[in-house]
């Protein structure tokens, strides 16, 4: 049976250290940090707001066109980590968008696999237009 254990610190750990080190490749356009995060195959999906990203190379491609800088995270509201046993996690993070009254969301899926490593496998932004409702 898999040991889907939630929240094992160590894992906890490194899911963190692995998102924070991609939210610094995304400000400093980083791209080999940031296709390292992510799984090299066509099954990887990755939604933004401006595109969409079937596949490793779809993904990859629309990172090289990006601008660099501090992109539209102008601060974070809430970060949850979820990890299931030592090989699955989810990452989500929800923000304020830069200079909008908007709310941005953004959340990853990330698998450890045997010879590569913890990727993400899927990953999501996209911003909650009008009020919240809490």
């Amino acid at each position: 049976m898999t040991d889907l254990t939630p929240n094992i610190p160590e894992v906890v750990a490194e899911i963190s250290a692995r998102f924070e080190a991609y939210e610094q490749a995304l400000i400093d356009k980083n791209v080999d940090v940031l296709d390292a995060a992510f799984w090299n195959s066509p099954y990887t999906i990755r939604y933004a707001l401006h595109e969409n990203g079937y596949g490793f190379q779809e993904i990859h491609g629309h990172r090289v066109a990006r601008p660099p800088g501090p992109g539209i995270k102008e601060k974070r509201i809430r970060l949850e980590i979820l990890t299931l046993g030592r090989d699955i996690a989810t990452v989500n993070l929800e923000f304020k968008v830069r200079g909008r009254d908007v709310i941005g969301r953004q959340s990853q899926s990330w698998v450890r696999f045997p010879d590569l490593g913890w990727k993400v496998v899927a990953a999501h932004v996209s911003t909650m237009e009008g009020p919240r409702l809490w």
